[in-house]
């Protein structure tokens, strides 16, 4: 039996169209971790956070092979990286101020991860890492109303395609709501390490509301 694919299974969240359009996102459980600062930077706060992700969520999935069983497991694909982005006191993202960013990384959780075994999988994987897990959190959010689109090309030239999906929502009576509660949001389909520039896919949310 082939394993559960959340991208494939819930194609209108994770491969969208390049063209926006308005969604409602339901609520979703992530394992996340809090940081601040340029995502670029080599050796820092941001790239540790993404071992950090990844470290829990293949011992959630690799649990199977071990004595400790999850109450209603499933085998399936870990779900793509994901961040939250924003910068406070401000209602857009300004891209030349990396070192301003306030981010939230994500991996979306499986529906039978309930907090019981996140703490689980924090323990397993420090026993058997030996490093601080401490930082990743169980997140429970609602996106709720946002405008959506693919984007394909460098993370820098985001900008261009925010510009198209607000004059979009805008048309359609909506403005953006980016806040510290509702934040700027991408999907990494693209592994960055592996992928040119010019082909990177990135699913790219905007919180909106009614004008």
């Amino acid at each position: 039996m082939a394993s559960f694919d959340y991208k494939k299974e819930y194609k209108e969240f994770y491969l969208p169209p390049k063209q926006p359009h308005i969604i409602r996102i339901p609520k979703m459980n992530f394992l996340a971790v809090r940081g601040q600062g340029d995502p670029n930077k080599e050796d820092g706060e941001y790239k540790a956070s993404i071992g950090l992700l990844y470290t829990v969520a293949y011992t959630i999935k690799m649990s199977k092979l071990g004595a400790h069983k999850i109450k209603g497991y499933f085998d399936y694909v870990v779900p793509p990286l994901e961040g939250f982005w924003w910068q406070d006191e401000r209602i857009d993202i300004d891209y030349s101020l990396k070192e301003d960013f306030k981010w939230i990384s994500l991996i979306r959780l499986p529906e039978f991860v309930i907090n019981e075994e996140f703490t689980w999988a924090i323990h397993e994987a420090t026993e058997k890492k030996g490093i601080d897990f401490s930082k990743v959190e169980f997140l429970s959010y609602e996106e709720d109303l946002c405008v959506q689109c693919k984007h394909i090309g460098p993370y820098d030239d985001e900008p261009e395609t925010i510009k198209n999906m607000e004059y979009y929502a805008d048309a359609h009576g909506y403005k953006i709501d980016i806040s510290n509660i509702r934040y700027h949001h991408e999907i990494y389909l693209s592994d960055v390490r592996k992928c040119k520039p010019e082909n990177l896919k990135t699913v790219i949310r905007q919180p909106i509301k009614r004008k």
